[in-house]
C-alpha cells in the first residue's frame, strides 16, 4: 500500500482504533482501580476478578461492569467525600480557623431540628465539640 492509496476513509478507521484502543486502557485502569479501592471484596474475589479480567479481558470488564457497575459509582462519590472532607480540614487547620464551640453547638443543633442527626449522634458530637 503506497501514501496514494492511504484515503479518507483509512485515516478516519486508523482515528477510531485509536480512539477505541484509548477508550479500553481507560476501561482497564477503572475496572482495576475499582477491584483493588472495594472494600467489600476480600483479597480472593479481588483475586478472581483480577484473573477472570486478564484472561478473558472483553468479557471480563463488561461483566465486572454489568455486575459491580452500582459499587463503582459508590466508590467514587465516598472517596471524592473523604477527599473533600480531608481537604476541608486541611484548609482549616492551616488557616486557624476550626469553629468555636458554640457555632459547633449551633450548627449540630441545625441538624437535630432537621432529622439528619438522631439524639444519641447529637450527644456524641456535642460531647465531642465541648471537649
Amino acid at each position: 500500500m503506497t501514501l496514494a492509496d492511504f484515503g479518507t476513509g483509512q485515516v478516519f478507521l486508523s482515528m477510531m482504533y485509536f480512539f477505541l484502543f484509548f477508550i479500553w486502557v481507560w476501561l482497564l485502569i477503572v475496572v482495576f482501580g475499582d477491584i483493588f479501592r472495594s472494600h467489600d471484596l476480600g483479597g480472593l474475589a479481588k483475586a478472581l476478578w483480577v484473573i477472570f479480567v486478564i484472561v478473558v479481558p472483553y468479557f471480563g470488564v463488561f461483566v465486572y461492569l454489568i455486575a459491580r457497575g452500582h459499587k463503582m459509582s459508590e466508590h467514587a462519590v465516598q472517596a471524592a467525600q473523604a477527599q473533600e472532607a480531608a481537604q476541608r480540614e486541611y484548609i482549616q487547620s492551616a488557616a486557624g480557623t476550626s469553629p468555636s464551640t458554640a457555632e459547633e453547638l449551633a450548627r449540630l443543633a441545625d441538624l437535630k431540628s432537621q432529622g439528619v442527626i438522631s439524639d444519641a449522634e447529637f450527644e456524641q458530637a456535642k460531647a465531642k465539640a465541648i471537649a
